[in-house]
């Protein structure tokens, strides 16, 4: 790996490489049309329109908690990812959003809008989830946090 100096590539490079890389690991993981991918992809779509209208701390705090006992979390796994081409992992990035300042809070939805954009791609081109689809029902219960 590169250290960030000495990388020319532009952010969205960077942003868009890095899920790339976190995509087609959890399409590896799966297979094709199961439960998984379609809830992570499906979750991908929906995520920055759930920032949008609730916020991004609601948001992610939501999302990071729909996990059912003894089954695979492909919403959480999507939090982990997320945090992972931000640099951090999820419980960092959930306490940043907690203890943010105004403009710092601002910056860092605006970070994770960003990086959202290519899991949005990549679910599409890498698992073959449409935002149009259904997806599991346990991602979807209380969609208002």
């Amino acid at each position: 790996m590169t250290t960030p100096s000495s990388d020319r590539r532009t952010l969205e490079q960077r942003y868009a490489a890095n899920v790339h890389d976190k995509v087609r690991l959890y399409a590896a993981k799966y297979p094709k049309d199961s439960d998984e991918r379609n809830t992570y992809g499906g979750m991908a779509h929906k995520l920055p329109v759930l920032i949008r209208t609730a916020g991004l701390m609601q948001a992610l705090h939501f999302a990071s908690t729909r996990k059912k006992e003894d089954k695979p979390n492909p919403v959480g796994d999507l939090v982990r990812d997320l945090a992972a081409v931000l640099d951090t992992n999820a419980d960092a990035l959930l306490a940043r959003t907690r203890e943010a300042s105004v403009p710092e809070y601002m910056h860092l939805t605006r970070q994770v809008l960003a990086v959202l954009v290519w899991f949005k791609r990549f679910a599409q081109s890498i698992l073959d989830v449409d935002g149009s689809e259904q997806t599991d029902d346990r991602a979807n219960e209380g969609a208002q946090p």
